[in-house]
């Protein structure tokens, strides 16, 4: 039971990661990367985008039948001092993006958000100049 937990745990990791690297970096043209363990546990962010010496977070959650919208909205509220102090530390904001599988893939259900990670990465640019 444990292996089995385990596994689907992995499993949806590489999902995000494949959601992410596969789709956001080719979308966005920049390098995203896996955040070290640290960040996870004192900002809830599973990846970032460095911008100079900036910093954008991004957490993903996989949406599907076993999760509920509610469940997700309620860990945002309890995460958003977390993404709070992730800005006032390294510059950026903390973006959340919904994976939704489609068919065999994974896609990034919240496609608005892409949007504005481009506005933060263009807000962020402009700084260093």
């Amino acid at each position: 039971m444990i292996q089995l937990v385990i596994d689907r745990t992995y499993d949806g990791y590489v999902t995000e990661i494949q959601t992410v690297y596969g789709q956001l970096q080719e979308i966005l043209g920049v390098k995203i990367e896996a955040a070290p363990d640290e960040w996870d546990r004192l900002f809830n962010v599973d990846f970032f985008i460095k911008i100079g010496e900036k910093y954008i977070g991004l957490q993903i959650k996989p949406i599907n039948s076993g999760i509920q919208l509610p469940e997700i909205f309620k860990e945002y509220n309890l995460q958003a001092e977390s993404h709070k102090k992730f800005t006032e530390v390294f510059g950026g904001k903390v973006f959340y993006l919904f994976s939704e599988k489609v068919g065999e893939k994974k896609e990034i259900k919240n496609k608005e958000v892409i949007d504005e990670i481009r506005e933060e990465i263009k807000r962020l640019s402009e700084l260093i100049k």
